[in-house]
């Protein structure tokens, strides 16, 4: 299908060449210059489209460089004169013979010396407009140069597009959003060149890595460069020497590239030349000096004028150079692997092993899989599975994982084999397959076989994060500490203990702990797989959350946040759907659905189930917030779906987003029984801080009776929040405007947007019901600029002080779900009441607001909306 690539306006530059072009404009015009492809041409024609008078295009080009007015040749028509001050004359007659002419000039670098002298001396003549384009970094003649040194045009240097740009262009394009991590991908890879982003766009449509899931485009795995940016590129390189050419054909291989192998393999003079050609640039970086293309395109280019057998070769040539080289980094390590997987070398187990346990770590599962494959075909058993078994669980490729590990009897292995494959199959049952059941059946496995100190605290550890998720925090907090309380416990071990251990005591209320545990995390996370770390930082961000002090959860959020290949997508999709638990605490409403909406997107591709359920959660609590409760459901539909014992710790929090999807849905009654249910199913748990969370929702919603406990959990739960929540539902039960308004403000100062605006709503309300218009007014104000803030907030209590109607909260709910289209039976059923009952309140509310039915009734309430 074609599609249309539409002009990203560029208002500063567009009104700069317009105001260049003007009649009354002291300029004579405008110079567009930058790298090629930057769309010099495409905005200076766009900008010329719609000018009055005529416009007249030429263009520079090699082929025309050695005739004299060759640019100006189809303009001026055939000559019989020799005498270059004749054919110049006749051809600025033939110019100007139309009246009022823009000339414009396309490439004007390329002008031979008449054209150019042509064009300065229209120019001083000041008889046309010229808009010009010249490419950055060619010599360009000095009569073209002194249009704008001698400032009778205006130079205008054309940048590429940033980022914003990028993704806008790209999103028109496509007709759809743009996933943030592959938008970062595309624009590093594009530089911001709209003819480069234009192309490698189009390839990766073509070739299948740019896809829609979910409502989100997606790209995973290389773009292929189009035949035509190819050969756009090729014109750079088409005039090389073998050898100049030999030093790109090796820095495809492997960039960046340390200067000394380059010039080992390929020569000095070679190495010199590409440089000062411009397509290598050598940058310094630490105690090294390396070199890069001037453009990252320059190696998909040269790759394709390679076959198998040369590309074999030279990588051969490239790992013998590494090879002996001190690999000190794991980039290092995984270039000299990945090298060595397509070269004509023996493929080295060790190395392959290493560099699929780096590539792991870094998060770039899909490279640690290759790795680990390639491990396992040269011999390299049990732990060269377990690599690979690793590599595929993390992309949810559950039951592939579990086969890579069942092909290997536990009864042959050693303690030490046994713990790496049952921390596996365990993760891989538990968290992607949800399969709870055989995890601890293989947890009890492994537990009973293992009597080494230093092996039972890993399995301790990964015991504490079961434990946790299967909701047993008691559990989870023992299990945990006697890791942390270990001289000599294992990076892993201490990895998955604080995993267990900081999310327990951050949903336990011990939220101040947390941040201790955290640290201790980040000591050993470089150790171990790298989607762990996004665990341990969960727990670490729940527990600043759950305090109140989001700013310092927003900080620890985004340690976690940087990204650069489409193979760290399932990392990605974790560090955002941390992010997005600050984000809906501090009613960043649109950036949390965002957010969510991306990495539900990204983990659609995968089984990765326990993962998806708190963004499932996040999701329809903020699509609640913001009243699109059809959907709310349909994502609360999807989370209710994957219930299971492997997700039950955040069951309390499944029920408060139902409460919160009624409150969307105007049934503040249920909103606030199911809140209620919530608390107690978390006091049940354990998990005090999230008992808090219910009954703070429960107190939004109207009810009178949660102050006290939330009083008594203030002094229980660490931080500032849960007293506040406490004095917002004192002041919720009393009727009290003013303690109200001071609960907003207060809920505002710590950065708690959503309850503050429903404090000054509710504050509102009851200075109206008081009489206290200026009251009413000034709280009615603060509650619409907090909604504001947070994207479009709309809750009962909102939606009460924004349309007050003489109603009473049953009077308004009926209402409301008459509105919604239900029949009176369906209301009573929802809200387990006789239709009697139902009518009786139809009836005084149609009464109250001088209405003849329950169709004028409906055409109020949907109005409001």
């Amino acid at each position: 299908m074609a599609r249309t690539w539409p002009l990203i306006e560029r208002e500063r530059e567009f009104k700069t060449i317009q105001s260049a072009l003007a009649s009354e404009a002291p300029d004579l015009g405008v110079v567009l210059t930058g790298e090629p492809g930057v769309g010099k041409t495409t905005l200076a024609r766009y900008a010329t489209g719609t000018m009055a008078g005529q416009v007249r295009w030429v263009a520079g080009t090699e082929s025309a460089r050695s005739i004299p007015l060759g640019a100006f040749a189809h303009l001026v028509g055939p000559s019989t004169s020799t005498d270059p001050v004749t054919f110049m004359s006749a051809a600025r007659a033939a110019l100007l013979a139309g009246g009022d002419t823009v000339i414009g000039v396309d490439d004007a670098h390329l002008l031979d010396e008449l054209s150019a002298t042509l064009l300065h001396q229209l120019a001083i003549d000041r008889a046309v407009r010229i808009i010009a384009t010249v490419r950055s970094g060619e010599v360009v003649p000095d009569a073209v140069t002194s249009l704008w040194k001698d400032r009778h045009l205006v130079r205008l240097v054309l940048s590429p597009f940033s980022k914003e740009q990028s993704v806008e262009l790209i999103e028109s394009v496509l007709g759809g959003r743009l996933e943030g991590l592959s938008a970062d991908v595309i624009w590093d890879a594009s530089g911001g060149n709209a003819l480069f982003l234009h192309h490698l766009v189009e390839g990766a449509l073509e070739s299948g890595a740019l896809r829609q899931v979910r409502g989100v485009w997606q790209l995973r795995g290389r773009a292929a460069v189009t035949s035509e940016l190819a050969s756009l590129l090729e014109s750079r390189i088409d005039h090389l020497d073998d050898e100049s050419l030999h030093v790109l054909k090796l820095l495809t291989f492997c960039e960046p590239l340390d200067i000394d192998v380059l010039c080992e393999l390929a020569g000095d003079t070679a190495v010199d030349d590409a440089e000062t050609r411009g397509l290598i640039r050598v940058a310094r970086e630490g105690s090294r000096f390396n070199v890069h293309y001037t453009h990252p395109l320059f190696g998909d280019v040269i790759r394709r004028r390679l076959g198998i057998a040369s590309s074999r070769r030279l990588r051969g040539q490239l790992v013998k150079a590494l090879a002996g080289r001190d690999l000190r980094t794991a980039a290092e390590r995984i270039k000299l692997a990945e090298l060595s997987l397509d070269s004509d070398e023996k493929v080295d187990v060790e190395l392959m092993s290493r560099a699929a346990n780096d590539a792991i770590s870094l998060a770039n599962i899909p490279l640690g899989e290759r790795f680990a494959q390639a491990a396992l075909d040269a011999g390299g058993g049990l732990a060269a599975a377990n690599l690979l078994a690793r590599a595929l669980l993390w992309q949810g490729k559950a039951e592939a994982s579990d086969k890579t590990l069942t092909a290997f009897d536990p009864a042959d292995m050693d303690p030490v084999q046994l713990v790496q494959w049952g921390l596996t199959r365990i993760s891989n049952l538990l968290w992607t397959m949800g399969e709870s059941r055989r995890a601890d059946e293989v947890l009890a496995l492994v537990s009973d076989r293992i009597d080494d100190p230093a092996l039972e605290l890993v399995v301790e550890g990964l015991a504490s994060a079961c434990a946790l998720f299967e909701g047993r925090l008691t559990e989870a907090l023992e299990r945990s500490q006697k890791v942390l309380d270990a001289p000599r416990a294992s990076p892993y071990a201490l990895e998955w203990a604080c995993f267990g251990g900081g999310l327990a005591r951050a949903l336990s209320g011990r939220g101040s702990e947390v941040a201790e545990i955290a640290a201790r995390g980040r000591k050993v996370e470089t150790k171990v797989d790298g989607l762990l770390k996004f665990m341990g930082g969960y727990g670490a961000v729940i527990g600043l959350t759950l305090t109140g002090q989001f700013d310092e959860g927003g900080k620890e959020a985004a340690r976690n946040l940087q990204f650069r290949t489409a193979g760290q997508f399932l990392g990605w999709a974790i560090a955002n759907i941390v992010m997005g638990n600050v984000d809906l605490a501090c009613g960043r409403l649109q950036s949390a659905v965002g957010r969510c909406e991306q990495s539900l997107a990204a983990l659609d591709t995968t089984s990765a189930a326990a993962w998806s359920f708190p963004g499932r959660i996040i999701l329809a609590q903020s699509y609640s917030a913001l009243g699109r409760d059809t959907d709310a459901l349909r994502v609360l539909t999807e989370a209710r779906r994957r219930e299971g014992r492997y997700v039950a710790v955040f069951a309390p929090q499944l029920r408060i987003t139902e409460a919160w999807l009624a409150a969307a849905q105007g049934v503040t009654g249920e909103a606030v029984s199911v809140a209620q249910a919530a608390a107690r199913e978390a006091s049940a748990a354990g998990q005090f801080g999230i008992e808090a969370e219910a009954l703070h929702a429960a107190a939004r919603f109207g009810d009178e009776t949660a102050a006290p406990r939330l009083a008594e959990l203030a002094g229980e739960v660490d931080g500032v929040l849960v007293g506040a929540y406490a004095r917002h539902a004192a002041a919720v039960a009393a009727g009290d405007g003013a303690a109200l308004d001071a609960s907003a403000d207060e809920l505002a100062q710590i950065g708690a947007l959503i309850s503050a605006a429903d404090a000054a709503a509710q504050a509102a309300n009851v200075h109206d019901a008081a009489g206290d218009r200026a009251a009413m007014a000034s709280s009615a104000a603060i509650a619409g600029r907090l909604s504001a803030e947070c994207g479009g907030l709309r809750t009962p209590a909102l939606v009460a002080a924004a349309h007050p109607l003489p109603l009473t909260a049953r009077e308004r709910e009926i209402a409301t779900l008459v509105a919604a289209g239900l029949s009176n039976k369906a209301i009573a059923e929802r809200l387990t009441v006789s239709v009697r009952t139902v009518e009786g309140h139809i009836y005084r509310a149609c009464t109250k607001l001088d209405l003849s039915d329950r169709a004028d009734l409906t055409t109020l309430l949907r109005n409001e909306n």
